[in-house]
């Protein structure tokens, strides 16, 4: 058994993090890391004390709309961007951050992420909208897509 890296370890506490998810359609959970602590966290979901789709249905599913389009139907905040609304409610700066998260951005979640100044982005799936690529690529930030870690919790003897 090997310890796991760094990056598995911040990948594996997204997945975790993605299980408070409210959304019907993906759970998305987010990590904000700078020299190996963590900053903040953030899931998709209402507005805190909104309900939720869980509560109410999917507005994106009643009127079948795709994935990566029209992103301002819908009541969830994406895990991006309540990692930023969390670090500005506890005054924390996300600049030369890494952000890891359990899918890539969408281009609105990517301009803020870019304005936060983070450096990297690191995750294992794909979202339904690519055009983040262009936007980090001319902000310089690292983009790194691994395996997905496993599920399983492990425990060196």
């Amino acid at each position: 058994m090997k310890r796991l890296s760094s990056d598995e370890y911040f990948l594996k506490i997204a997945l975790v993090v993605a299980e408070r998810s409210t959304c019907l359609r993906h759970h998305i959970g987010a990590v904000a890391v700078r020299n190996k602590q963590i900053l903040t966290t953030g899931y998709n979901g209402a507005a805190a004390g909104l309900k939720d789709c869980l509560e109410l249905g999917c507005l994106r599913n009643e009127k079948n709309i795709p994935s990566g389009t029209q992103h301002e139907i819908c009541r969830a905040i994406h895990a991006e961007q309540n990692v930023i609304i969390q670090a500005s409610l506890h005054g924390v700066s996300l600049e030369g951050a890494t952000v890891y998260c359990t899918h890539t951005p969408c281009i609105l979640c990517a301009k803020m992420l870019v304005n936060a100044k983070i450096k990297r982005f690191v995750s294992f799936a794909k979202y339904a909208d690519d055009s983040f690529l262009e936007l980090f690529k001319q902000a310089n930030i690292k983009i790194d897509i691994l395996e997905k870690p496993s599920d399983l919790i492990s425990f060196l003897a």
